[in-house]
């Protein structure tokens, strides 16, 4: 049997190369596990603004998802028929609204525009059932759940592998893997709400 040669820095190098790894997929882990539990918390913002996306859309299946109680509060606040439906009406509504208060002029109910109203976050219309798991599962395909996650050629970017043009196109600004992870959740809902699950062909 051989001695093992003392002087050799093999076996040292190959113990640190081991503890690092072991201490990455321990980050990693532990980035999965906060994710998830913090999924409930950012997803109720993140929800509203992609309600507020899929009313700007305009089509009949978008409107129609956009519904509830806290659609129809918001429509007494600005004075017209209260049907429950994030429709056209509505998102007008909401744009002469802003315009008038000096807001961002978005066709949005978010959070500045229910404040002005005198409305709190459960006035927010609510994004389509199954939106949240949706979201969750992209995430996990996409990354890891890793919101400084880049692919290997530096193109996609992030929790949900945003590439920067569709960064960009959704209001986004900077380095989408440098975002805090609530900024990219709603960016994704955002985006989920107008395109769908098209822009994630894999995972979706």
């Amino acid at each position: 049997m051989q001695s093992p040669d003392l002087c050799s820095h093999d076996p040292w190098l190959e113990s640190k190369r081991r503890s690092r790894a072991r201490r990455a997929e321990a980050v990693r882990r532990l980035r999965r596990l906060r994710g998830r539990r913090t999924a409930a918390a950012v997803l109720g913002a993140s929800l509203a603004l992609a309600g507020g996306a899929l009313a700007q859309t305009g089509g009949t299946a978008a409107q129609s998802s956009v519904r509830g109680a806290g659609v129809a509060a918001l429509q007494r606040a600005l004075g017209i028929p209260a049907d429950g439906i994030y429709g056209t009406q509505t998102r007008r509504a909401v744009i002469a609204f802003q315009r008038g208060h000096g807001l961002i002029v978005d066709g949005i109910a978010g959070p500045q525009t229910l404040g002005a109203l005198g409305l709190g976050a459960s006035a927010a219309p609510s994004a389509p059932a199954g939106a949240g798991s949706t979201l969750e599962r992209i995430a996990q395909c996409e990354s890891g759940g890793n919101p400084g996650a880049v692919s290997s050629d530096g193109r996609y970017r992030g929790k949900y592998q945003f590439s920067r043009a569709t960064w960009r196109a959704m209001g986004g600004s900077g380095d989408p893997a440098k975002a805090p992870e609530s900024v990219q959740d709603a960016m994704a809902a955002k985006l989920l709400a107008t395109r769908g699950t098209s822009p994630w062909p894999n995972c979706g």
